[in-house]
């Protein structure tokens, strides 16, 4: 009898077919633990390996790596990187800004609505600019909640 698709599995497929890419076992298991709820992530790829094997999936840390690359060279998530050593993976796709929480090394959205750009530079000669990344650097003060 045929394993039953789950809603989580479906929505990973359609994300993945959104993006061209064949529907592997692995890419699937991961599509499902990055969009199989609706909600939008922000992920590491050790975070997402550790919900990987939370959720028993067979899968390394190098794959993880190369199948997010995957998904972002499909159109499917953006890569923020922090401090030009840590990479966070998105799963929304549209401009917004984004917080790094220094104190807890992770980030968060911002709200798009208050960010203001008044001009970005000319990009040089021969070259155009592609996206704009906004990480606004945070940390909580003492005594704030958490």
């Amino acid at each position: 009898m045929p394993a039953r698709i789950t809603v989580m599995q479906e929505r990973g497929r359609a994300w993945l077919a959104e993006g061209g890419l064949r529907p592997t076992r692995q890419r699937l298991a991961l599509a499902a633990l990055l969009v199989g709820d609706g909600e939008n992530r922000h992920v590491t790829a050790e975070s997402l390996f550790a919900a990987a094997q939370d959720a028993g999936e067979r899968v390394s840390l190098a794959t993880i790596y190369n199948t997010l690359r995957a998904f972002c060279e499909a159109g499917l998530m953006h890569e923020i990187t922090v401090d030009g050593s840590r990479s966070y993976f998105d799963t929304r796709m549209d401009d917004h800004p984004h917080f790094f929480w220094e104190d807890e090394n992770r980030i968060s959205d911002a709200p798009a609505e208050e960010l203001e750009l008044i001009r970005v530079p000319k990009a040089p000669a021969g070259a155009q600019v592609t996206r704009v990344d906004v990480v606004i650097r945070v940390r909580r003060t003492q005594g704030s909640p958490t």
